[in-house]
C-alpha cells in the first residue's frame, strides 16, 4: 500500500478528515474531533499509529513484527503498523477497526450524526 492509498483509505471512513496538529508532516485522521489515525506520509518505511483493542494489540504484537506499540501513543491502546510488509487487506482492515474504536466511544447523539447520509 503507498502513502497515497493509505491516506485516501483513511479519508473514506465517513466523516474522516485529515488535519495537521502536530506540524505540517503528521497527517492525523479524526472523526467528530478524534484521532484514529496518525502517520508521517512521506517517511519511509511508511508506519501509522492506529487505536487497537487492547487484547487484540496483544495479540498483533506477538504474530506480526511489523506492529509494535505505539510510539508516542497510549501503548495499550494504540498500535504501531510498519505498512510495508503487510498485506493491504490487513492494513484496510486495522484502519477500519481503529476508526470504528473510536465512533463507538463517541456519544451516542455523535454515532447517530454519523449514520446520516
Amino acid at each position: 500500500m503507498t502513502a497515497r492509498q493509505l491516506k485516501a483509505f483513511c479519508l473514506e471512513q465517513t466523516a474522516s478528515v485529515e488535519e495537521f496538529p502536530f506540524g505540517p508532516e503528521w497527517s492525523v485522521f479524526k472523526v467528530a474531533g478524534k484521532m484514529f489515525a496518525i502517520t508521517d506520509l512521506e517517511a519511509r518505511p511508511l508506519r501509522i499509529g492506529l487505536k487497537c483493542d487492547p487484547d487484540e494489540a496483544v495479540r498483533l504484537r506477538a504474530e506480526h513484527p511489523e506492529i509494535v506499540p505505539g510510539r508516542h501513543l497510549n501503548k495499550r491502546h494504540w498500535n504501531t503498523v510498519t505498512v510495508d510488509g503487510l498485506p493491504a487487506r490487513m492494513v484496510r482492515e486495522l484502519v477500519e477497526d481503529s476508526y470504528d474504536l473510536v465512533v463507538a466511544g463517541l456519544p451516542k447523539a455523535e454515532r447517530l450524526r454519523l449514520d446520516r447520509p
